[in-house]
């Protein structure tokens, strides 16, 4: 069995709370890092797994981490409350990372993904905002992870593409659509688009797919060769 894996970063900017509650809808297993926790805390989610340095989670958040890491039972009197308004106090693991280490909350948490759920499928929220040099390290830890991988936003969701991908865009019609290549070279097709391609060589980071449009039910992006970073945009529609 294949697990889907969702993974909440810390942005300064997170998603809102609908958008988390369904992207974990059909997920194995949440995983909050660092701030995400609270993220997730605010939406009324379950933590499954902590995983960061603890510094830029609120002190609740933190409390609940040491909670959670000395094994005692959280005090339920100081716990968030959910959107039913119960208590949030619960164990879940926690993976504590030296402040001072030579790496990222993010890169740090994949590995232990791999190690935990070997092959899952990636769900990824609260990664994109606020913070142009952290989204853009996002994408390049994102694009070598050996699974599938998605990005659910308020606004956009989002796709990495490996050599022998297809993203069957149904349900995005009319919504503007832009990919990006992340290895040194990608061969891509387009169909259904307002501007198709066909096995098209398209080198890194170009601007070649940007702000196309969904013009079709059956439109679909392939990639052939290299990786890419697509992004279906909701709320923009043709002749906007």
């Amino acid at each position: 069995m294949t697990h889907r894996v969702l993974l909440v970063g810390g942005s300064p900017e997170p998603s809102s709370g609908d958008t988390l509650r369904r992207a974990a809808k059909d997920c194995s297993a949440v995983i909050a890092i660092d701030r995400g926790l609270d993220a997730l805390l605010a939406a009324g989610i379950r933590c499954d797994l902590f995983c960061g340095d603890a510094d830029s989670v609120s002190p609740a958040g933190a409390g609940l981490v040491r909670a959670a890491e000395s094994a005692a039972e959280p005090d339920a009197s100081q716990a968030p409350v959910d959107v039913a308004g119960e208590r949030l106090a619960h164990r879940f693991d926690v993976v504590r990372y030296d402040p001072h280490k030579d790496d990222t909350d993010l890169g740090l948490a994949l590995a232990e993904v791999a190690r935990r759920w070997p092959d899952a499928n990636l769900r990824c929220i609260c990664m994109s905002g606020g913070a142009p040099d952290h989204a853009l390290a996002v994408l390049g830890r994102l694009a070598a992870y050996s699974g599938c991988v998605e990005v659910w936003e308020d606004s956009f969701v989002q796709r990495i593409l490996k050599a022998g991908d297809c993203w069957e865009l149904a349900g995005h019609r009319d919504e503007r659509f832009t990919f990006i290549p992340l290895s040194v070279e990608a061969v891509i097709s387009e169909r259904g688009m307002r501007w198709n391609l066909d096995h098209k060589r398209v080198a890194l980071l170009s601007d070649l797919g940007v702000s196309n449009v969904i013009d079709s039910d059956d439109a679909a992006i392939m990639c052939h060769e290299g990786v890419i970073a697509a992004w279906a945009f909701k709320g923009y529609f043709a002749g906007a």
